[in-house]
């Protein structure tokens, strides 16, 4: 069918409840086990996968312990550490800024503000939010990943482009209370069924609530374009 529920509020609601239930488990994929570990991990995830980033933190974690261990090491060695990474040279640079950072105005622990996580390098409001919710238990935000910017619009729940505009945009009628929860929840239906290319719509739980679905829609809402 593929008819969307009068308002986004409905709509948004029927699919945090179907996907609560689909996905009774689901939580962020990233290994760590400190604050500032998540960090670096989010960092390295940006445009790689998660899988990835797990198989070489795996390593990188047992040789450095904290943000004096990765900024005195020569970048070259660092960028060598995680050189499977996309961008990894880029990557090694902002960590090791990002950790200088930490020691000389944090005592060399990780901030707990968005302000303070943003003026980091490499660091936007997408990292932040994940490091402050996992990290420090506050939620001010919705992580805007790209599973949460192409299902959001396939679902017809928001039209905006960018992440950042998304994310104000979903907070207006995604329940505070589901903010952390919601990201984890498309990022599961993202991976299983909601891929970027070819989604398998007739085994979607969210089928009937889709615009963009293919059984019954020429368009996809998140690229703008049609289905092949």
């Amino acid at each position: 069918m593929g008819i969307p529920l009068d308002s986004r509020d409905e709509q948004v609601v029927e699919v945090l409840d179907r996907l609560y239930d689909a996905y009774p488990d689901t939580t962020i994929s990233l290994n760590f086990s400190t604050r500032l570990e998540l960090l670096v991990a989010v960092m390295l995830s940006a445009q790689c996968t998660d899988e990835r980033v797990n198989k070489v933190t795996a390593d990188l974690f047992e040789k450095y312990h904290g943000a004096e261990d990765f900024v005195s090491v020569p970048r070259e060695e660092l960028a060598e550490d995680i050189s499977s990474i996309t961008y990894f040279n880029n990557k090694s640079k902002w960590i090791q800024s990002a950790c200088q950072t930490i020691i000389d105005e944090h005592d060399g622990e990780v901030p707990d503000t968005m302000k303070e996580l943003t003026d980091l390098t490499g660091v936007g409001r997408k990292t932040a939010n994940v490091v402050l919710q996992h990290a420090h238990d506050v939620v001010e935000g919705i992580v805007v990943d790209t599973h949460v910017q192409r299902i959001s619009r396939r679902l017809g729940i928001t039209e905006e482009e960018y992440p950042e505009n998304i994310e104000q945009d979903l907070m207006t009628v995604v329940p505070e209370d589901d903010w952390q929860e919601f990201t984890h929840l498309f990022i599961s239906h993202g991976r299983a069924t909601c891929t970027a290319i070819n989604p398998e719509c007739s085994d979607c739980v969210l089928e009937d609530l889709c615009p963009s679905s293919k059984e019954d829609h020429d368009v996809d809402l998140a690229s703008g374009e049609s289905w092949e």
